[in-house]
């Protein structure tokens, strides 16, 4: 998927996702790297979101996890590929200069998506203006609890976070949002169900003109059988047909 993306076109603008849907993403990805050398010194990325108040060297920080599992693979460069920065001093005035940076690198060809539990896409949790800019958003206790696996046992999980507005990520060209695992299967279910709704912030895909969905089997577990038949679903995440989701 990326791999092809960045082949067909070398000055690319991404839209880069964290956490462990992602994981096997990056790990194709710089597996195929390996065998087979494309262009990337004109790849740019912009990155969803950054806990407030942890450093690019805090190993749970969301620049760490990019240095970790890309960035350190393909070459990080801070003029090309762009990271939220959680230690901002004015952190209100970093994120309009933030949307404002996305607009002037002429904005997202391809947005890389996971989705919360309760339906939140980069941190913009439920009841987020769909015309929202890049923010500081306070997460909800959900996510919190959801995020703790990341962080040692007793760790605190940070309170509030930075993320790309929801029109922000509804702007790009192109979305792609993988789901996978049984936790995934109630949320997946009710974007099915759902109308185009704030209070559900992952169907705003049902709008733009571009967003594809990818699932594994757990996570299309509780879709009805006509819709899991007629739109792609893979075990292997990376591959297989994928069609846009109506």
């Amino acid at each position: 998927m990326l791999f092809d993306r960045i082949k067909q076109n070398p000055d690319i603008v991404l839209g880069l996702a964290t956490g462990g849907t992602m994981e096997p993403i990056y790990q194709q990805f710089v597996a195929r790297l390996q065998q087979e050398k494309i262009e990337l010194s004109r790849l740019r990325s912009f990155n969803l979101d950054e806990y407030v108040g942890l450093n690019p060297q805090h190993p749970k920080s969301y620049a760490a996890y990019m240095h970790e599992h890309l960035f350190q693979h393909i070459g990080y460069d801070s003029q090309r590929h762009f990271l939220p920065d959680g230690l901002a001093p004015d952190l209100d005035e970093y994120c309009r200069a933030y949307s404002d940076k996305i607009r002037r690198q002429g904005g997202i060809d391809l947005q890389l998506l996971g989705v919360g539990t309760n339906g939140h896409i980069g941190f913009n949790e439920p009841g987020t203006p769909f015309d929202s800019r890049c923010h500081v958003v306070r997460l909800s206790e959900r996510t919190r609890r959801d995020n703790s696996r990341f962080f040692a046992k007793g760790a605190i999980v940070p309170e509030t976070a930075i993320t790309m507005g929801m029109q922000d990520i509804m702007e790009a060209r192109q979305l792609v949002l993988v789901a996978t695992g049984s936790a995934k299967a109630e949320t997946m279910a009710r974007f099915y169900q759902s109308d185009v709704t704030p209070d559900v912030p992952i169907t705003a895909l049902k709008q733009h003109p571009d967003a594809r969905i990818i699932l594994d089997e757990a996570a299309a577990s509780q879709l009805p059988d006509a819709v899991r038949r007629q739109y792609a679903v893979s075990d292997k995440i990376t591959s297989g047909p994928v069609r846009r989701y109506a």
